[in-house]
């Protein structure tokens, strides 16, 4: 008998209106729509209500984005990484059911900082727009971007960076850098961390790979969304993001690609399991 595979969303917009919710949601629910076994979606509200799901309960978890400095853990970090630690825990146990987890943005940022990967700072100014961002010689391995040119378009919106990986911590862990942001070498600042593979289970982005090309190209086409960008980031940049959204092979690609694969991994892993 097949069992439905069970999959928690955990949501870390503390209640702030925001994109990356509904594009989670949409992704998800057209992976429920293929898999034959159905799944069993549950959402969690971590930093508004202090909703943490148990470790043992689900077999997929989606760790979302959001505002605000990821050092700043609150009073429900402490239930957010004992669920984190319970995860990388059970993946190291031998002949157990593994539990396999994404992490997105604010997630990813919060996640290497706990594992003490590297440096996570304040920017100069907030990363907001769509930008290229380029594998590693381990990237270039890296099943989730089998699907995307080197480089592959994003959608990044961050005040912090993950800088200085250690590459002892790395190796301690068994894990990998395997995309970073653009180079520029007029500038003399390092380059930010932008996905690593944690484990065969466990990735994460710096970026935002659910973001919806179509419904973010409605969203910043709204008069408030517009005249927004424009007062903070520039007319330029405006126009550069509704350019990028447009094409389809930039962030139309990568949201059907990095979430998605990870998807139908996760469930190809978890399949002899089910049976």
């Amino acid at each position: 008998m097949n069992h439905p595979l069970r999959l928690a969303i955990l949501d870390l917009y503390n209640g702030h209106p925001n994109e990356g919710m509904r594009c989670i949601r949409q992704l998800v629910s057209e992976f429920r729509e293929a898999d034959a076994r159905g799944l069993v979606v549950e959402e969690f509200d971590v930093r508004q209500r202090g909703e943490v799901p148990m470790a043992k309960d689900f077999d997929i978890f989606v760790s979302s984005g959001g505002p605000g400095d990821p050092l700043d853990t609150g009073t429900w970090g402490e239930a957010y990484f004992d669920l984190i630690d319970e995860i990388f825990a059970n993946n190291q146990r031998r002949k157990t059911r593994k539990k396999f987890l994404f992490l997105i943005c604010h997630s990813f940022q919060m996640v290497s900082h706990h594992l003490t990967i590297g440096q996570l700072t304040k920017r100069r100014s907030t990363s907001f727009g769509t930008f290229p961002i380029h594998k590693t010689e381990a990237g270039l391995d890296e099943p989730l971007f089998e699907l995307l040119p080197e480089p592959f378009f994003a959608v990044d919106s961050r005040d912090y960076q993950l800088v200085q990986p250690d590459p002892a911590r790395l190796d301690d862990l068994g894990a990998e850098v395997v995309c970073i942001e653009k180079d520029r070498p007029h500038v003399a600042l390092e380059r930010a961390v932008m996905g690593i593979r944690f484990s065969p289970e466990i990735f994460g982005t710096q970026f935002h790979p659910e973001a919806d090309a179509e419904g973010m190209l409605r969203y910043f086409l709204t008069e408030e969304k517009r005249r927004q960008v424009i007062e903070v980031h520039g007319e330029d940049k405006y126009h550069e993001m509704v350019e990028h959204l447009n094409d389809p092979d930039k962030i139309l690609l990568t949201e059907s690609v990095i979430i998605p694969s990870f998807l139908r991994d996760a469930a190809y892993q978890l399949q002899p399991l089910n049976a």
